[in-house]
């Protein structure tokens, strides 16, 4: 069904700043009245679907007279309940599988995109004790005072006094010491 003509798809594609307003009303109205009949076709057509789908399915019901031939209708009836109970699991099953088949797809092609909305994060002055606080909850009563655990530190201060004696004494002594290395070995 091809309700524009080709001047109209080709006017409306080249000339859309020039299109007046009034033709561009008359469009959309034509487009939603076009989208309305279609959809009461489709409509009509699903509740035929329908009547079809249950004569095919559901016959008449003939209830027969004695309780022997009523028993075995019921046992059709309750064999034919558990295949329609075994075709509904399956096909609830089959969608549940795609539907996860399509979570992972979206996951993937997110993760492929590589763009990923950080949220803003806002700046928290929080001390430690209230940090601690709300991680444990009100319950536990903690105090950090992390001065208080701090091990105190005494500098010394080292006085070498170092005897400031002759240089040539100090390479004497290596020389010897040297020496008695190499006697060792």
């Amino acid at each position: 069904m091809n309700y524009f003509s080709e001047s109209d798809i080709t006017y409306s594609f080249t000339n859309r700043k020039k299109m007046t307003s009034s033709r561009r009303y008359n469009l959309k109205s034509l487009l939603l009245s076009i989208a309305a009949g279609l959809l009461e076709a489709e409509a009509k057509q699903l509740v035929i679907d329908k009547e079809t789908y249950m004569n095919e399915h559901a016959p008449s019901l003939d209830l027969p007279g004695s309780t022997q031939e009523l028993q075995e209708f019921l046992k059709k009836l309750h064999q034919s309940i558990d295949k329609v109970d075994e075709e509904r699991y399956d096909l609830e099953a089959k969608v549940l599988k795609t539907n996860k088949e399509i979570d992972d797809l979206k996951i993937k092609v997110q993760d492929l995109k590589g763009k990923f909305k950080k949220p803003a994060l806002r700046k928290v002055r929080m001390s430690a004790d209230q940090m601690l606080q709300a991680l444990l909850g009100s319950k536990h009563k903690v105090s950090l005072d992390l001065r208080a655990n701090l091990k105190q530190v005494k500098k010394e201060v080292k006085e070498e006094t170092a005897d400031v004696g002759d240089w040539r004494k100090n390479i004497e002594d290596r020389t010897d010491r040297k020496k008695m290395f190499e006697a060792e070995a």
